[in-house]
């Protein structure tokens, strides 16, 4: 004898199902991060900080089984950067990955990075120092203005460009160049001769055209991006400026992460800076190409240049950090002098 089911017991049969594989799912935290954690940054998706602000996810979401999940809003979605380190302060965003340069209003001591020829050509060395003593203490300044700080990113390096000749050392003086609003830029140019002229970003590509400054200095993927070989017709590929990030964290939510999640996060961002360092110089490498194909006069600075460039430039550049960040850069400086000394460059 068979029994027939009628529709409706076969939807509601169905529909149970549906909902005991849902709760299993639920229950098993397919559905829902224990934490979840906003982070905003400035760049494009295609850039190397968000590249690997996705590779960290993935990392991060497999390696606590789901219960950490990022969410990651890139080019300002979530606001400026002061608005995101804001946020970051008050606890209205989980997390921001911010470049060291925006953040010398927030936090003097920072602005160590602004220092020309800081950090060694080499790879390893750079990044001994940024995650030996002397980037924890810089990681540490951020205590007391309420962010937690869990290391710095690299972001490429700065060169110079002009309209005018830069064969030498020497071409430098009477130069016009554009910075950011920082003493220590100004007085880095100072040291050659040079003048600055703070001026917002947006005005540069113009700036240069119309002469209002003669040269400005960036990394050369921006330069691409921006086109100012458009209006610039040497470029001095000199790596001497750090570009660095700062990977900060609200202080609450760092801290209502169990231990061990606080551990995969870190460790994920330490593990994909290699790779972040390849891609940076892959991009570096074309928009290089794409500036020369362009017929901008392209040269490097020799090793000998370098030193004497870190010369006169490093010092003054240093004094005026100290003077903007009292005692506590004063101990940075110590600390990463003694530093680099016992890397031997």
């Amino acid at each position: 004898m068979t029994h027939s089911i009628g529709k409706p017991a076969i939807r509601k049969l169905a529909t149970t199902a549906i909902l005991a594989v849902a709760g299993v799912a639920f229950s098993s935290g397919a559905f829902a991060a224990d934490f979840v954690a906003k982070i905003g940054h400035l760049e494009s998706t295609q850039q190397s900080r968000h590249v690997h602000l996705e590779k960290v996810a993935a990392l991060v979401a497999e390696r606590t089984g789901g219960a950490v999940e990022f969410q990651i809003f890139p080019q300002g979605q979530l606001g400026g950067q002061r608005e995101m380190t804001e946020g970051v302060q008050l606890g209205s965003l989980e997390a921001t990955v911010a470049p060291a340069a925006f953040l010398g209003g927030f936090n003097p001591a920072i602005s160590i990075l602004d220092i020309p020829f800081l950090l060694p050509e080499d790879d390893e060395k750079a990044q001994a120092l940024r995650s030996g003593p002397f980037g924890e203490a810089l990681c540490e300044s951020f205590d007391s203005r309420g962010v937690e700080c869990l290391m710095l990113w690299p972001n490429g390096k700065k060169n110079f460009t002009s309209n005018k000749p830069l064969a030498s050392m020497e071409d430098f003086s009477g130069q016009k160049f554009r910075v950011m609003d920082s003493n220590i830029l100004i007085e880095q140019f100072k040291a050659v001769g040079a003048s600055a002229i703070a001026l917002p970003f947006g005005e540069l590509y113009t700036s240069l055209q119309t002469g209002v400054v003669d040269a400005q200095e960036n990394p050369l993927d921006t330069i691409r991006a921006m086109k100012f070989y458009e209006v610039q017709k040497h470029l001095v590929v000199s790596n001497h400026g750090a570009m660095e990030d700062v990977i900060l964290f609200n202080p609450t939510f760092w801290s209502s992460l169990p231990e061990e999640h606080r551990t995969v996060i870190t460790e994920a961002f330490a593990e994909v800076i290699p790779d972040l360092i390849a891609h940076k110089k892959a991009a570096v490498a074309a928009s290089l190409e794409e500036i020369k194909a362009a017929g901008v006069d392209v040269r490097e600075l020799s090793a000998e240049e370098k030193v004497a460039f870190r010369e006169a430039m490093y010092p003054p550049a240093r004094d005026a950090y100290v003077q903007g960040a009292a005692e506590e850069g004063l101990q940075l400086v110590l600390l990463y002098e003694q530093e680099y000394a016992a890397l031997g460059k």
